[in-house]
């Protein structure tokens, strides 16, 4: 047979295929093969609420291609499960009008599937209904079912003991459709939802409450259904608008996609933010390097250095530390109480906060940050070498200043925290121990960009690492923890510039890289340390300033260096009330 050769779309934005699957007097019988017609169809009439197709919804069960259906007697090649969904579906007597992802889309031409990626939502939306096809029928999910059909006609009293089915409903949760980051958004979209199976009637998904169990997924449902009933024109790209992509990513990133694009390229027509933005639009020409950084500099800023290799980012910003995870309790959502630093956001004491289940689960000793140039604070975690992202924008639902945030930090003028983040889409846990895959990514980042010319800005950067974890514990009171890697600091410090500490440990005391090099006299790191540090940065802990250990250890010549920044005060106190200046009169 001659292989089906796709002919190009008709020019306009709006224009899709659709599948004629025909009718055969025995509609499920392999023996006969699947006749199909495919068609142009527009989706110009907007003012339509349905159009009188159906949209399948199913996995592909892997990329090999073993079966065919016949096109204009062409053969294309389906996977297996796409081929026993067809059959499933092929009437008596009526030709069915579907839409199928893998036949309606020419998945070799890759301007077109990015141009037919776009019109996903809209063809979920306006088709009468989604057929969601979950595959062959077994024992236990025959039970599974069984239990889903009584709850559903159980009553109140009797609902309260359907737990006792949850473990074989569970069974059919884990099935792969299930698993799709796909399915968030064709069945957020459907309008009316069946479930398909070899062997067994169709049911509706509305009917079945126990289909819900899926929280997150049931949560988009019902979001969907409030969001904005505004039909953009054919100019404007469609979405659903259900929440913003950072918040979408943060819950769904760890569904799985054949194309690691898809998942983000699946969430934009969920998003609430602009689905027109040019560096996010479903194109696959380009590498998913290159778009899984330009998803975090479109929710962090412009301003943060990104560098990714697989699923996994290694991201560095200037930042600052907000509070810190006191306690969390979780149901299907996670509520969390949150202490926050008085000095920064003047907020004090604990808030709480309730997130929707996330990819990653928020932890207790959790720490909440901000990223210069982000909108959202981040939820991260301290790990043996770097900080792991469990939330990239922490959007609480309940938060009574969420409409405050960007006042907030517009009104902050402190980001005094260089902060090293690693997001690893891999690992629901966001857990590298392999210490060699950071290695491998801080080494990849550094070639990319170092933080300034030189050999020198290696040194700094590595050197910055560890002294600004210690700041990051001061920052949250774990002053013993930050005490236990002082001497990791200064050896890193001492190997990166070959230099030795001073025998009498005039620099104990110090606690960041700045105040270190400043009380060990070395004039020449100072310099290039002025280039990017604030001079009257102060520790978090003693509350003391370079200049006060520069004065403290008598290095005049530093001492010198620092005031001539005009950037320092002489009389500023450390909280023992000790100024450089009473410390430079006790040294004469």
């Amino acid at each position: 047979m001659v292989p089906y050769r796709y002919s190009r779309l008709a020019p306009g934005a709006d224009n899709i295929r659709l599948l004629r699957l025909m009718p055969h007097e025995n509609e499920s019988t392999e023996r006969t093969r699947l006749q199909c017609e495919l068609f142009e169809y527009p989706l110009q009439d907007m003012r339509r609420g349905t159009h009188q197709y159906e949209a399948l919804s199913y996995i592909w069960g892997g990329e090999e291609k073993l079966c065919s259906i016949l096109i204009k007697g062409q053969d294309l090649y389906v996977t297996i499960n796409l081929h026993s969904a067809l059959l499933r579906l092929r009437h008596r007597s009526l030709a069915r009008i579907l839409w199928v992802d893998a036949i309606c889309i020419d998945q070799e031409h890759l301007e077109e599937r990015g141009q037919q990626v776009r019109l996903m939502a809209m063809i979920y939306s306006k088709a009468y209904c989604v057929i969601v096809w979950l595959g062959g029928m077994t024992d236990d999910v025959k039970g599974a079912l069984e239990c889903i059909e009584c709850a559903a006609n159980e009553d109140l009293t009797q609902r309260s003991n359907r737990k006792m089915g949850e473990t074989v409903v569970s069974n059919l949760l884990k099935r792969q459709w299930f698993q799709r980051i796909w399915v968030l958004q064709e069945v957020a979209a459907a309008r009316h939802v069946i479930v398909a199976m070899q062997k067994s009637q169709q049911l509706s998904y509305t009917a079945f409450p126990a289909f819900h169990s899926l929280l997150s997924l049931t949560n988009l449902i019902e979001r969907a259904g409030l969001r904005s009933k505004h039909t953009p024109t054919l100019l404007q790209p469609y979405s659903l608008r259900i929440s913003s992509l950072a918040e979408l990513v943060d819950m769904f990133r760890s569904r799985q996609a054949s194309n690691p694009r898809d998942k983000v390229y699946a969430l934009l027509g969920m998003s609430s933010d602009d689905p027109g933005t040019a560096v996010l639009q479903p194109d696959y020409n380009i590498s998913w390097e290159e778009l899984f950084q330009n998803l975090v500099r479109f929710i962090l800023g412009t301003g943060v250095f990104v560098k990714a290799i697989g699923l996994k980012a290694l991201i560095r910003g200037k930042g600052c530390i907000l509070g810190q995870v006191s306690s969390v309790t979780q149901d299907d959502r996670q509520f969390v109480n949150v202490t926050f630093s008085k000095e920064i956001l003047h907020l004090g004491g604990k808030i709480n906060w309730s997130f929707q289940a996330t990819a990653q689960s928020i932890h207790e000793r959790d720490i909440v940050c901000i990223l210069y140039g982000a909108s959202k604070p981040s939820i991260i975690r301290l790990r043996k070498d770097h900080f792991s992202i469990v939330a990239i924008a922490a959007t609480p639902s309940n938060d009574s200043n969420a409409l405050r945030w960007p006042e907030i930090f517009e009104s902050m003028t402190e980001f005094s925290r260089e902060l090293s983040l690693v997001w690893d889409w891999e690992d629901s846990q966001g857990n590298l121990e392999n210490q060699e895959e950071y290695k491998t990514l801080t080494k990849a980042f550094s070639q990319a960009r170092a933080y300034s010319e030189g050999d020198s800005g290696d040194h700094i950067q590595e050197a910055t690492k560890v002294w600004n974890d210690i700041m990051i514990l001061d920052d949250l009171g774990e002053h013993q923890n930050g005490d236990d890697r002082i001497r990791e600091a200064r050896d890193s410090y001492a190997t990166a510039f070959k230099k030795e500490n001073s025998p009498g440990m005039l620099s104990a005391n110090a606690r960041t890289l700045l105040s270190f090099v400043a009380a060990e006299g070395h004039e020449d790191i100072v310099k290039l340390l002025l280039v990017t540090a604030h001079p009257d940065l102060k520790d978090g802990k003693v509350g003391q300033t370079p200049l006060c250990l520069a004065a403290q250890n008598g290095h005049e010549a530093v001492v010198k260096l620092l005031l001539e920044t005009g950037k320092v005060g002489a009389d500023s106190k450390d909280k023992n009330g000790r100024t450089p200046l009473s410390w430079a009169t006790q040294n004469g």
